[in-house]
């Protein structure tokens, strides 16, 4: 929904130029006038000296006239030095005001993108916890045979079908080997892989619990096409119980580009306010992982100022930045990521003072 452009509050500053260039032509229009007076006033005197004695009482009115036209003139230029300075602080307040009510609506708006995304990733980490005690995925490292991993892939093309937000989801055994994976058919590389080396394996098969998992920052995933993916995992174990036997890991692979996409550009901002902003989700270090401009995902680090603590704003030039630390949600804290715009300032109308 498009704003009420009578209630911007950038009309503080359109209504403060507006209001100076109409002092600043009318003081004119006055200083003007009272030139004319003055020549009048000059001829006057100039007349009356050449009438002589007949025109002495003229010169007198002239003169002081001359005068009045001098006092005019002194205060035209006082109320021109004093509108002007109080035009100036209404402005520079104004502007203040401006830059702090821009700064803290563009920080809103990324707390309320990170949010989004904590919310939506709290989610993953409930699928895998809850997957983990699948029947036939425990099976399929309990048991060890074909027939057994051959169901669990069936069970798992089931989920995906379901949840169309991953690409894959993988079985692997204590040593790190895939075992079964859910797309077999458009992933046919992945079983027989080893991701031993994988901390997400790693920390996933060291998990206490059933009720812990783990969490990974984003990273290109060569078996699923380069895609980039947020992977989650948790210890597979035996009889599915909470604190049972580690016999494996299963791993989650969140398709993450068009999830995360869908939240920068779903930011409720006009159209015009658009063209002028960018959209971003960082990672803890300021890499990039998602851009309303596609630009530099997964490759730019962009240098996030966030001395003013976890939410913030400043101004960097032509530019204001608002962003926002991930709250986290229930018992996903989070992995330091930010929500960040990045808006340039809007060019100022040109109004035009009336005649």
């Amino acid at each position: 929904m498009e704003q009420d452009t009578s209630l911007r509050p950038e009309r503080i500053l359109d209504l403060s130029e507006r209001l100076s260039s109409v002092a600043g032509e009318k003081i004119g229009e006055i200083a003007r006038v009272n030139r004319a007076a003055k020549m009048l006033a000059i001829n006057a005197l100039i007349v009356a000296a050449r009438a002589g004695e007949a025109g002495k009482g003229f010169a007198i009115v002239a003169e002081e006239f001359k005068k009045i036209s001098t006092e005019i003139d002194a205060v035209a230029a006082a109320l021109d030095s004093q509108v002007r300075a109080d035009l100036d602080e209404l402005s520079a307040i104004g502007g203040a005001i401006l830059g702090h009510m821009r700064g803290q609506r563009l920080a809103d708006l990324a707390l309320n993108a990170i949010e989004i995304v904590d919310r939506n990733l709290y989610e993953r980490t409930c699928d895998v916890r809850w997957w983990a005690t699948d029947s036939a995925v425990v099976a399929c490292l309990a048991d060890a045979d074909t027939a057994a991993r051959r169901y669990a892939s069936e069970r798992l093309g089931v989920i995906l079908d379901a949840y169309t937000v991953y690409l894959d989801l993988w079985i692997c055994d204590a040593k790190g080997r895939v075992i079964a994976n859910g797309r077999p058919g458009r992933y046919p590389n992945v079983v027989g892989q080893s991701v031993g080396q994988a901390r997400w394996f790693q920390d996933g098969l060291r998990t206490a619990t059933g009720d812990d998992f783990v969490a990974c920052d984003i990273e290109r995933c060569h078996a699923l096409g380069d895609a980039p993916v947020a992977t989650y995992a948790t210890a597979i174990r035996a009889g599915g119980q909470a604190k049972g036997e580690a016999l494996g890991v299963l791993g989650v692979h969140f398709d993450w580009r068009p999830q995360a996409q869908a939240v920068v550009d779903g930011v409720r901002l006009t159209n015009e306010e658009r063209e002028r902003s960018r959209v971003m989700l960082l990672d803890q270090k300021g890499r990039v992982l998602a851009s309303s401009d596609n630009q530099g995902v997964l490759s730019e680090v962009f240098p996030l100022d966030v001395s003013a603590g976890p939410m913030g704003s400043y101004a960097d030039g032509e530019i204001t930045v608002g962003y926002a630390l991930t709250p986290g949600y229930e018992t996903y804290t989070g992995l330091g990521w930010y929500g960040c715009l990045v808006q340039r300032q809007q060019v100022p109308a040109r109004t035009s003072a009336a005649a």
